[in-house]
């Protein structure tokens, strides 16, 4: 890989966890780092204030795994994904941001914490979510399969528009019974990578 280090002999690595890709640190590589992370599989910086060579986690075992090194388009920045033991910052937050390292499901995310942020202040008369819960689990479930049968019919006739409709009314549903169960779409997630192995 053609890297070009800087006047002083250094590249950013900008570190992304390969599952979630939510950026976990800024660190700098010179080429020494370069190929101990290549050799070890990880994650190796020149630190600038120790003036040395530094795996991450060589105190904590807080060590980020390698997964894979990209190069930018003018090769003077490194992308390097991660599998991270534990958290990134010497805090002990996931990243030196302050945020959780959590999967990011873009607006089902949001909508599982609309969902659980109803269910917490339980206003039955306002939302729809709360007033379900109020019902119990078998309620929540019976509607999930009402919601299903629906999608079901829906797809056998020529309408995409109240295909998609109802696809959503289940998709919704289903994040409220998953939380009902305590679940997340991350526990789903990690069910089906389990079966892709």
């Amino acid at each position: 890989m053609n890297i070009k280090y800087d006047t002083n002999g250094l590249v950013p690595a900008i570190i992304q966890d390969a599952t979630t890709k939510n950026v976990l640190m800024l660190g700098y590589m010179n080429e020494e780092a370069y190929k101990k992370t290549l050799e070890t599989k990880q994650v190796t910086f020149f630190s600038r204030t120790k003036q040395r060579l530094w795996t991450k986690g060589e105190e904590s075992g807080n060590f980020l795994n390698l997964v894979d090194i990209k190069n930018d388009c003018d090769n003077d920045t490194l992308l390097i994904q991660v599998n991270p033991v534990g958290p990134t910052c010497h805090k002990g937050t996931d990243n030196c941001w302050g945020e959780a390292n959590t999967p990011n499901y873009s607006f089902l995310s949001t909508l599982e914490n609309i969902i659980a942020e109803r269910v917490a202040h339980k206003d039955t008369n306002k939302s729809y979510v709360a007033s379900l819960f109020s019902k119990g689990i078998n309620k929540i479930a019976q509607k999930v399969g009402e919601e299903a049968v629906e999608t079901v019919i829906e797809a056998m006739d020529n309408n995409d528009e109240l295909f998609l409709y109802e696809s959503a009314d289940l998709l919704f549903h289903y994040l409220m019974l998953l939380q009902a169960k305590g679940f997340t779409l991350k526990d789903i997630e990690a069910e089906l990578k389990s079966r892709h192995k």
